[in-house]
């Protein structure tokens, strides 16, 4: 078993590659966000509310879209944690070129949540795909649950558990752990999904992705799975109280199989020949 430290800096790599190849999609997306373009979800939007005052840490923020655009319409102030270097220097780029304010930081997010210093938040926030790439989920809830305000709040909004057991065969066999932190060695490494969804992650004038050549990373990357119940005990048992857990039928943006069927809002759902199954949840748990 390869080293946390080593599986970590094997996944900064591929990260930091695909996160150009994702960019490299969105060739106005300093526009839109200026503009007042929104990359958020109703979900998120819903779940994290009036922000004015407050301070919110985006942990695994990406590029920043969502940061900014949380900070820009829900009036936090921001912070995104991430451990790809691509990722925040294009995150620091739309801030100098949006003059939307918000601070982000290169950091692997252990080794941020366990500073003593770390200011405390009035949110923490983690979204879609996000907790995928954690390889000790408790350690993250006790880091979490430090790095919350008396009266904070955790806010997730993931893509469920049960629907990545899926093989990508197109088949719709479970081939991957529900739970347990299994670790999955990903030899292609992180692949080019913003390409892939199509228009649906894709901030540019046209809408649609800007390259259309085959994507290949050398890099190859290491994820984690856990289960509904382990995401939620590791909060549970570092302190915080379950305030409030959904399921969703779709995915937002996201299309991981092409024969998910598109409806409104960019919700993708399974095929019709299949049963309803959960797609996305959403958990907020409280510091009291």
């Amino acid at each position: 078993m390869a080293k946390p430290e080593d599986v970590h800096e094997a996944n900064r790599k591929s990260w930091n590659h695909a996160t150009e190849r994702h960019n490299a999609h969105k060739e106005n997306q300093a526009t839109f966000l200026r503009e007042g373009g929104n990359t958020l979800f109703p979900e998120e939007m819903g779940l994290l509310g009036d922000l004015k005052g407050k301070r919110l840490t985006h942990l695994l923020c990406n590029s920043g879209q969502d940061t900014l655009s949380i900070a820009r319409h829900l009036g936090a102030q921001v912070i995104g944690v991430d451990i790809s270097d691509e990722a925040i220097t294009a995150a620091q780029t739309l801030v100098d070129v949006t003059g939307i304010p918000g601070e982000f930081v290169r950091a692997d997010v252990y080794d941020w949540l366990d500073q003593p210093d770390v200011e405390p938040s009035d949110v923490i926030f983690a979204s879609y795909g996000a907790l995928h790439w954690l390889s000790d989920i408790k350690r993250w809830g006790k880091g979490v649950a430090r790095a919350l305000k008396p009266g904070g709040r955790v806010v997730v909004v993931e893509f469920h558990p049960l629907f990545e057991t899926f093989d990508d065969a197109g088949n719709w066999e479970a081939a991957f752990d529900y739970m347990g932190g299994g670790m999955v060695e990903e030899l292609d490494g992180v692949g080019d999904y913003v390409g892939d969804s199509g228009a649906n992650l894709t901030v540019s004038e046209s809408g649609e992705p800007k390259l259309a050549d085959p994507y290949a990373n050398p890099h190859p990357a290491y994820s984690f799975a856990w289960g509904l119940s382990e995401v939620i005990m590791a909060l549970v048992d570092a302190g915080l109280q379950l305030a409030d857990l959904q399921e969703y039928p779709y995915c937002n943006g996201w299309r991981p199989f092409p024969e998910m069927v598109e409806k409104e809002g960019r919700r993708l759902y399974l095929p019709e020949s299949l049963p309803i199954l959960p797609l996305m949840y959403s958990l907020v748990c409280e510091k009291r």
